[in-house]
């Protein structure tokens, strides 16, 4: 049988999941990645996460949620009372953007506020923060010298100028953004060793956590920054993906593991790394992360081949966008029921993969 989904365990979770089975109680950290479209294969999964399996009403350890761009997104859904709905509402509301010919970045991010208010309802913020289990922590770069102007081609300049840096060193990067993590205060501490470039670590809530979550999703040159984020320093915040596309931490879950659904088999770790082939986060920093992503089968059956990216936004129509986008839907039910099928058996068998060292 043809699997749609892959299983790919570090050394730790390997040998902790063939011992003990796929059981949530066993993870501490569910992440959430950068990619825009590329969510929507993943959109039959956080369903069959969302079900209750991950943070049901039997589930007692607290569960980090730590985010960037679109899995910031994804995750604030399932914090919310009734993941389900929050999912279903995000869906719709993504599906049914639509733009004038060459956006200007202003329209762009009032669209997304609208997908945001949609997606959110009249209690989100509340749910998240109250959630009984889960812990939301949403990550947020924070522009500087250039790279915070508003202007496009000063913008643009800064965009070149941190490339190079982070070329010659991904610490370089922090000379034009730094991290900043909007963490539920319950889950602050989690934070506080996160390695590399500059950070800040603030608390989310009420105030900020609407503003944090959209600038998270702030694309350089596609949306406006979001400005002056309550609770922490003044200035122009932008998509968290610039510092953590992947996010190259060495997950640390206290005893537990970490769920990583992501779109690759492979993690690349900031946005300005994608055209490195030579950075990659090892298998040595996974030990305990479990990364359930699409079988290249799974892909080929998609329309085109590929996953969803932001470039179906020039090369299609809306309506041949939404109609390729929605069948991506339909397809991606395939990953969740492969999940809940495994979820099932009292050991992973031969589903479950060990990263090797070019994960």
């Amino acid at each position: 049988m043809t699997r749609s989904l892959r299983v790919l365990a570090g050394a730790n979770a390997y040998r902790t999941l063939r011992a003990e089975g796929l059981r949530s109680d066993l993870f501490r950290l569910l992440v959430g990645a950068s990619g825009g479209p590329k969510w929507l294969v993943l959109s039959g999964l956080d369903r069959a996460l969302a079900t209750g399996w991950l943070a049901g009403s039997g589930r007692e350890a607290p569960l980090s949620m730590l985010g960037s761009s679109i899995g910031a997104w994804r995750l604030a859904c399932h914090a919310m009372a009734d993941p389900v709905a929050a999912l279903d509402r995000f869906l719709d509301a993504y599906l049914a953007q639509r733009y004038t010919s060459k956006p200007p970045p202003a329209e762009v991010s009032a669209v997304s506020e609208g997908i945001l208010r949609q997606m959110l309802g009249a209690a989100g913020a509340d749910e998240i923060l109250s959630h009984r289990a889960c812990r939301l922590a949403v990550v947020v770069a924070r522009s500087r010298h250039l790279a915070a102007s508003e202007t496009g081609w000063v913008q643009a300049a800064g965009l070149v100028g941190a490339a190079l840096a982070n070329s010659v060193s991904r610490r370089a990067l922090s000379g034009f953004y730094e991290r900043a993590l909007f963490a539920d205060p319950r889950d602050h501490d989690r934070y506080a060793g996160f390695p590399s470039l500059v950070r800040r670590v603030h608390a989310l809530t009420h105030g900020n956590l609407p503003s944090a979550v959209l600038a998270s999703g702030s694309i350089p040159m596609v949306l406006a920054g979001v400005r002056d984020i309550p609770g922490a320093p003044g200035g122009v915040y932008r998509d968290g993906g610039i510092t953590d596309y992947h996010f190259d931490l060495s997950f640390a879950p206290r005893g537990g593991l970490t769920l990583y659904p992501h779109f690759y088999s492979h993690l690349t770790p900031g946005w300005f790394d994608k055209s490195l082939g030579w950075r990659r986060v090892s298998a040595q920093r996974l030990t305990d992360a479990v990364i359930l992503c699409p079988s290249r089968e799974f892909v080929q059956r998609l329309p085109g081949g590929r996953i969803p990216d932001r470039s179906d936004f020039v090369e299609f129509g809306d309506a041949e966008r939404e109609r390729r986008w929605r069948r991506v839907v339909d397809e991606s039910i395939r990953l969740g029921d492969d999940f809940l099928a495994l979820v099932e058996r009292p050991d992973p068998g031969d589903w479950l993969e060990k990263m090797d060292a070019g994960t």
